[in-house]
């Protein structure tokens, strides 16, 4: 199986029903049979057998995704058609190594449970740090036929669902299974819908050696599907990720050679590690400018800068939004302060009046920076981006309908030392904030209400108004729920899957989530 490359680290400052019921049933004990081994709790010393759902896991009636959509959210999200037709664009950074299932195995021995969750996996090249991945896809059962393009169409039903344009897919190759998927994706993704786009980014750490000849004609290939990303004047969008690899007289020759060898006029969407040092140099051949981004909540405030920078040269802003980031093999992780991270990212998307959003990652388990829903998340961090994309494209925030209540924590302390005693240890890069241990409730209200946090021996309460609002408190072993409580009623309520472990077998520095509209209470249950 082949493994991502060397995975970028930016630079220091702003970085990167009833049938349907047993259906979802059966895939809930496909969840339950993983357990806690899928997510290194055991460090792989135990096998992948079924075990308990994890506690609170089951709260809700209904299985995690069987629970209508419309009752999930805590707002009602807009129709398809109405987010589609507006001109702000949001996508989701689609990395091809980890797709739903690797080998259409069941989840609980498939090559995410053998080899990237375990530390003993793929003959223990990743002992050294317990073990690849810390997460992995929401599990799918074994499919039939073509299931790896069903899986595709899956992840785009699920992308477009959440209001999301499209995808900007990673090209870390031009041949073999990662360029192979990359045009199943394109096709799933105009199976699934007409109007949902694959913007090519050409990964130029993965092809630094590639010459300009040979990428024009793999985009030419891949701008022959209709699902590929456009210009609103039909150009190409070629969005490399860092640009700055090849200078701009390297990015000439390639538009140059699609346009006159194969007919396909191209303009790029640049990504850099440093827009500021390449902005006006790449001005004249890009329609629009990116970057990376940064992973820590108190490092967004360069976002007005940039996007000034971008409006005075008369380009598109393309900005990046994200969750968290924690790399085990490559020993750094930043502070994401809970949901923190999303939340000023995408508030800075907002107030800057930003065109475009890339989410960065939709799928990139190695650097834990998903949104994609997964084992150990849900769908959490995807229903909260769908509340800010509302208000990205419509210029209205959505009105709170329904209370929900999403807890967010890690499952260790954050200076906890790994039993396993693991030789390479997670960091924290240089330029984020420091390392925090808390619990969050982020709360979103329909009318004023109290919000509670309840851990082991202690609970937190504050009587808040309408509105989205976190309650932060410090981190305790165990669990933690979440509630909202309005004139003597529970209206909502969820606990964490996994409990915080004083001393964890390896280290995990992701924040989890869980939400009450997806596998807990809400009213009138």
């Amino acid at each position: 199986m082949p493994l991502p490359p060397h995975r970028r680290i930016p630079p220091v400052r702003r970085l990167r029903l009833p049938l349907a019921v047993l259906l979802g049933l059966a895939l809930l004990g496909l969840v339950a049979g993983t357990g806690l081994a899928l997510g290194g709790r055991d460090g792989g010393q135990q096998a992948a057998a079924a075990r308990p759902l994890p506690q609170g896991a089951a709260a809700s009636p209904l299985p995690e995704a069987v629970r209508p959509a419309t009752e999930a959210l805590p707002f009602d999200l807009p129709a398809v058609k109405t987010l589609h037709a507006s001109g702000k664009k949001v996508y989701a950074h689609y990395f091809t190594p980890y797709p739903l299932s690797l080998d259409n195995q069941a989840p609980g021995a498939d090559y995410y449970a053998r080899n990237y969750l375990r530390p003993e996996g793929e003959s223990g090249k990743h002992a050294a740090y317990g073990g690849l991945l810390r997460d992995r896809p929401r599990p799918v059962a074994p499919g039939k036929g073509d299931w790896q393009r069903a899986n595709l169409e899956q992840e785009v039903r699920t992308a477009r669902d959440a209001g999301l344009d499209g995808f900007t897919v990673d090209l870390l190759s031009l041949s073999g299974p990662n360029w192979d998927r990359v045009k199943l994706l394109m096709a799933a993704a105009r199976t699934v819908d007409p109007g949902f786009r694959v913007v090519l980014m050409p990964d130029m750490v993965a092809l630094a050696g590639t010459d300009p000849g040979t990428l024009a004609a793999r985009l030419a290939e891949l701008a022959a599907s209709p699902a590929a990303g456009r210009f609103a004047d039909g150009r190409l969008v070629v969005s490399p990720f860092k640009a700055e690899a090849k200078d701009p007289g390297w990015w000439s020759q390639v538009l140059d050679i699609l346009r006159t060898r194969h007919g396909t006029d191209a303009a790029l969407l640049p990504v850099f590690l440093d827009f500021p040092a390449n902005a006006a140099r790449f001005a004249p051949l890009s329609e629009g400018f990116s970057e990376w981004g940064n992973r820590s909540y108190t490092a967004q405030d360069g976002a007005a800068a940039d996007v000034a920078r971008a409006k005075d040269l008369g380009k598109l802003w393309m900005q990046p939004v994200s969750v968290q980031d924690a790399r085990p093999n490559q020993g750094v992780f930043d502070e994401a302060g809970n949901t923190a991270t999303l939340r000023a990212s995408w508030q800075a998307a907002i107030d800057t009046d930003a065109d475009w959003v890339q989410l960065t990652t939709w799928n990139d388990y190695s650097e834990g920076t998903q949104f994609a829903p997964s084992l150990h998340n849900g769908y959490t961090y995807l229903d909260l981006s769908s509340y800010y994309l509302t208000r990205f494209k419509t210029g209205d925030w959505p009105r709170i309908v329904r209370d929900t209540v999403y807890v967010t924590s890690r499952t260790q302390f954050a200076a906890a030392s790994p039993a396993q005693g693991t030789a390479k240890t997670m960091r924290l890069r240089g330029n984020s904030a420091p390392a925090r241990d808390t619990v969050e409730a982020l709360a979103f209200l329909s009318a004023p209400a109290a919000v509670r946090v309840l851990q082991d021996g202690a609970t937190k309460e504050e009587r808040l108004n309408t509105g989205v609002h976190p309650l932060v408190v410090p981190l305790r072993a165990g669990t933690a729920t979440g509630e909202i409580w309005r004139d003597g009623t529970r209206t909502a309520s969820v606990r964490t899957a996994y409990p915080v472990e004083a001393k964890p077998k390896v280290q995990d520095l992701q924040y989890y989530g869980v939400s009450s509209g997806r596998t807990g209470t809400t009213a009138g249950e």
